[in-house]
């Protein structure tokens, strides 16, 4: 599927780093009016938000305001609208990272951003199974332990250690996925994991779709 579909509205944060689009193209497949924008009007009519991210932490956290998006990433947050994080979008949702002290972070989810081990190459280039610690609905269809693919070398550490939704192994435990209220966030790329992605991203716009019938 290219281009808008009748799908909800999706509202993927662009602020010129690495391949957004990617994300977008994805919410896409899954159904979702996806569209890629910094236009603060299109953020507040979306029924959902996605922040995504590669690269390092404090040249993604300049960008995102140097776009103007901080003050909207709280907004979308505050508004109870389901909200979501991938890889470095995740990371950023927290207060700092290890990979640039400098720089903060947006203080979404309390806690740090720190290296994971290095008794394995880092980064974590490649395929790597899901424990799931919870039942959240974004992992309705995944199967107990699903693979997803990860680029990474470091890994959030929240100071309430229940907002872990999913971790991994390598080198040790790794977290991957946490729940916060309305926010959902991956270490991971759920679009680009296969099925389990997909299966994934599915969930998110289903969720909206399931808001929208309720309102109306």
């Amino acid at each position: 599927m290219t281009g808008a579909s009748a799908g909800p509205l999706v509202a993927v944060l662009d602020y010129g780093i690495g391949n957004l689009r990617s994300a977008q193209k994805a919410l896409q497949h899954c159904g979702a009016d996806a569209r890629l924008t910094a236009d603060p009007a299109l953020v507040a009519d979306a029924a959902a938000v996605v922040l995504p991210g590669v690269g390092a932490f404090g040249a993604c956290m300049n960008a995102l305001r140097s776009a103007g998006l901080e003050a909207v990433v709280h907004g979308a947050v505050a508004s109870g609208r389901p909200f979501m994080g991938i890889c470095v979008g995740m990371q950023m949702l927290f207060d700092g990272s290890a990979e640039d002290e400098t720089a903060s972070g947006l203080g979404v989810i309390e806690g740090s951003i720190e290296w994971i081990s290095d008794q394995l190459p880092r980064p974590q280039m490649q395929w790597n199974q899901l424990d799931l610690l919870t039942a959240d609905p974004m992992f309705d269809g995944l199967g107990e332990r699903p693979w997803v693919y990860f680029v990474h070398s470091l890994h959030a550490v929240p100071t309430d250690p229940t907002v872990v939704a999913a971790t991994c192994q390598y080198g040790g435990t790794v977290n991957a996925a946490f729940r916060h209220d309305n926010v959902f966030a991956t270490q991971f790329h759920p679009e680009k994991s296969g099925q389990s992605g997909l299966e994934m991203l599915s969930n998110f716009v289903g969720q909206l779709q399931s808001i929208t019938q309720a309102t109306t």
